[in-house]
C-alpha cells in the first residue's frame, strides 16, 4: 500500500499519538482542523457580532450555511492530498467521514431537534426554509461543527489511548470513559455558550439549558466520538463507504433511544405546560406532539 514513512522528527508531531498512522486519515483530520477557523470566524467573528443577521432573509440564511459547509467536500476534492492521490476517491478518509457525519447530523437535525423543542424547550425564531420544522441553514452548519467536534475527539482520544497503554484493562475503560463524558459535556455546554448572543435560538429557561441540557445535548458525543474514532482507525481494516453508513445510522439509533428514554422517565426541564406535551405517548415528531417552536 506504500504508505510514507515520517521522519523520527516529524513522527511524534503529525503521525502519533495524535494524528492518525493511516496517511489519509491524518491528511484528513488535519484539513478539517485547518478549515474550522474559516467558518467559526465567518459565523462567530462576523455574522453575529456585526449583527449581520438583522438583514438577514431566508436566502442569506441559507446561503451562509452552504458557504460554511459545501468547502468540506470542494476543497479536498479539487486540492487532493499527496497522500489520496494515488487512491481511488470512495477510499480517502474525507470522503469516509462526511458521509458519517452527514448521515449522524441529519439524523440529528431532522429528529433529534424536536427533543430540543419538547425536553428542552428551544425555539428558532430566525427566517428559514425549513424540513421537518428544522432549519436547513442548522443542517448545514451542524455538519462543519460536528467535524470539528469529532476530529478533536479522534486526537484527544488518541493520545489517552496511547497514555494509558500500560495500565490495567479496566483502568484504560474507567478513564477513557470518563474522558469521553468529560469532553461532550464540555463541547455541548461551551457551544450552547458561543451561540448564546445569537438572539434568535431562544430557550424558556438558558440557565437550565446550560447546566441540565447540555448533558442531554451530551448525549450526542457520548455515543458518537468513540464510534467515530473507529473509521480506518486500525491497521489493515480499511473501511468501505456501506461500513461507514451502517455504523453512523448504528450509533444515530442508539442516540434515538437514549434520548426517548430521557424524554419518557425523565421529562423536560423545563415546566411541562411550556412544552406543550412532552410526556404524550410516542416520539416527540409525530404530528400530536408540539414544541414550543410553533
Amino acid at each position: 500500500m506504500g504508505a510514507e514513512k515520517p521522519s523520527s522528527s516529524s513522527s511524534s508531531s503529525t503521525s502519533g499519538p495524535w494524528f492518525a498512522t493511516n496517511p489519509s486519515k491524518r491528511w484528513g483530520e488535519i484539513f478539517f482542523l485547518l478549515y474550522t477557523p474559516f467558518w467559526l470566524t465567518l459565523c462567530l467573528g462576523v455574522v453575529v457580532p456585526l449583527k449581520l443577521y438583522e438583514r438577514f432573509t431566508e436566502l442569506e440564511y441559507l446561503l451562509l450555511g452552504l458557504i460554511s459547509a459545501v468547502p468540506t467536500f470542494i476543497v479536498p476534492f479539487l486540492l487532493v492530498g499527496k497522500v489520496d492521490s494515488g487512491v481511488c476517491w470512495k477510499d480517502r478518509y474525507w470522503v469516509k467521514a462526511n458521509l458519517w457525519i452527514i448521515i449522524f447530523s441529519y439524523v440529528g437535525n431532522y429528529f433529534w431537534t424536536h427533543y430540543f423543542f419538547t425536553v428542552l424547550g428551544a425555539s428558532y425564531t430566525f427566517p428559514s426554509w425549513k424540513m421537518n420544522n428544522v432549519p436547513h441553514t442548522t443542517f448545514l452548519l451542524t455538519h462543519v461543527c460536528f467535524h470539528f467536534y469529532h476530529v478533536i475527539s479522534n486526537i484527544t482520544l488518541r493520545k489517552l489511548r496511547h497514555s494509558i497503554t500500560d495500565l490495567p484493562e479496566s483502568i484504560q475503560w474507567v478513564t477513557e470513559a470518563a474522558w469521553i463524558l468529560a469532553l461532550s459535556y464540555f463541547i455541548a455546554y461551551l457551544e450552547t455558550i458561543a451561540i448564546s448572543n445569537f438572539p434568535y435560538y431562544e430557550f424558556v429557561d438558558r440557565a437550565s439549558m446550560y447546566k441540565v441540557g447540555s448533558l442531554f445535548y451530551a448525549i450526542y458525543f457520548i455515543v458518537s466520538f468513540p464510534m467515530f474514532l473507529r473509521i480506518d482507525e486500525k491497521r489493515g481494516d480499511p473501511w468501505d463507504l456501506p461500513r461507514v453508513a451502517i455504523d453512523a445510522l448504528g450509533a444515530a439509533m442508539l442516540v434515538t433511544i437514549i434520548l426517548d428514554l430521557w424524554r419518557i422517565f425523565l421529562g423536560p426541564i423545563i415546566p411541562v405546560s411550556d412544552t406543550k406535551g412532552c410526556l404524550q405517548p410516542g416520539l416527540p415528531w409525530f404530528p400530536h406532539n408540539f414544541s414550543v417552536a410553533e
